[in-house]
């Protein structure tokens, strides 16, 4: 697994606290071969493959309820995604009735095989899974065309 390095510049002095390990170890092991990479994103790990945010890993000891694995979706794929994922829900902490995200909660009976699934969909490029941040969206060139 590869981390992104943060932007700036560290002197060689300068001493970089170690990052803490990615809960859920076995998701990032079973996409490794998609070469991802991780990033802390609001307490959590992001996990990206390229450009895209696939999902982020969620373990607070002291706030469990969204603990688990946030998939990076929208609304449009919930009722298909659930149909693979029937624990599947929104995540309270980000104080909306639906949002993008949807959790696979760590507390579900099916908890592993439904990360084990998440990751076979990765795998396979579905579409439902993963998007590209908008800020990366806004770096991207326009398309006009350009004929006179």
């Amino acid at each position: 697994m590869k981390r992104r390095p943060k932007k700036g510049i560290h002197s060689a002095e300068q001493e970089i606290e170690p990052r803490k390990p990615a809960p859920y170890p076995f998701v990032i092991e079973a996409l490794e071969h998609l070469s991802p990479w991780t990033r802390s994103l609001f307490g959590c790990t992001a996990v990206y493959i390229g450009e895209k945010i696939i999902l982020a890993l969620r373990d607070k000891p002291a706030s469990p309820i969204d603990n688990g694995i946030w998939l990076a979706t929208t609304s449009d794929h919930h009722e298909s995604l659930r149909r693979d994922f029937p624990n599947m829900r929104s995540i309270a902490v980000l104080g909306k009735d639906v949002t993008g995200w949807q959790l696979l909660p760590a507390d579900a009976p099916d908890f592993e095989e439904s990360a084990v699934r998440a990751c076979e969909l990765i795998a396979q490029r579905d579409a439902r899974i993963g998007k590209v941040p908008v800020s990366k969206q806004r770096k991207r060139p326009s398309r006009t065309n350009s004929r006179a």
